[in-house]
């Protein structure tokens, strides 16, 4: 594939969580560029209401658009559970959201037909998840967590202030249910999966959203059968400091992060 023909996505999150997905993009589908826009300086998504959401959500889109994106990747749970909707509406490009994805994964996995899903007060409200795992046939029990993204945002994924808030919410999932899958509804979580996994209960399953939404967008772009000739390029926006997003962005990627540009927009 030659430079001229990469195909250039983009990926949105209210902040560095969405860099998981990213991860599994540059893993899954190398032969593309990618820009990924993190709303640092409007976070938390989990605690606004489905309008502030749709309104920032779209303003992000507009601005990738405005970039050059070819596809939009729509990395934050919160936004695709409150208005992926309203921003596939808003802009003229393919729109994927990470719900769908991260929904077919538990599916795979549960043998009980039964998943607990953790996520924000918002897309716990949407029942989001609910809804898209009950159309696989999978039962599920919910829990809000609105303290694991800011304890992530913090840097504190091995705190013993984050334990003690995990083994808190997990003993309310797991009270009187027996899920064996445990879906992880947002994208901060997967840096607390370590942590999660030695408090659940043996023979859960903790899945989340990341692999399978770089799936959807290999289907979406179609197989590429050629090794791509040079490495992807990425460009990285954030709407706050530039150096807490590239401090925490490193941990969330697995790799440097040379390129963050600080940008406002409006909404």
């Amino acid at each position: 594939m030659s430079k001229s023909t990469r195909q250039k996505i983009a990926v949105f999150d209210s902040g560095v969580g969405g860099l998981t997905v990213l991860k599994e993009l540059l893993r899954i589908v190398p032969e593309a560029d990618y820009l990924y826009f993190g709303d640092t300086a409007r976070l938390p998504y989990g605690s606004k209401s489905a309008e502030t959401v749709a309104k920032y959500a779209i303003s992000a889109a507009h601005f990738l658009e405005s970039q050059g994106a070819e596809l939009l990747v729509v990395a934050c749970n919160t936004a695709t559970a409150l208005a992926f909707d309203k921003i596939k509406a808003s802009v003229r490009l393919p729109v994927i959201g990470v719900v769908e994805p991260g929904a077919d994964s538990a599916a795979r996995a549960s043998k009980s037909k039964s998943a607990a899903v953790l996520a924000t007060d918002a897309t716990i409200s949407s029942h989001a998840y609910q809804r898209a795992l009950a159309a696989r046939g999978i039962s599920s029990r919910e829990k809000a967590c609105p303290l694991f993204v800011p304890l992530v945002e913090e840097g504190w994924v091995n705190h013993q202030v984050t334990e003690q808030v995990a083994r808190i919410y997990l003993a309310e999932v797991f009270d009187g249910g027996k899920p064996d899958v445990l879906l992880l509804g947002c994208t901060h979580y997967p840096l607390l999966r370590p942590l999660l996994e030695r408090l659940i209960p043996a023979g859960v399953t903790i899945v989340d959203s990341a692999e399978s939404t770089a799936m959807a967008v290999r289907e979406q772009m179609g197989t590429s059968n050629s090794p791509p000739p040079t490495k992807s390029s990425l460009q990285c926006f954030a709407t706050d400091s530039m150096e807490k997003f590239r401090r925490l962005g490193e941990e969330f990627l697995g790799r440097a992060i040379e390129n963050v540009q600080h940008v406002d927009v409006d909404g």
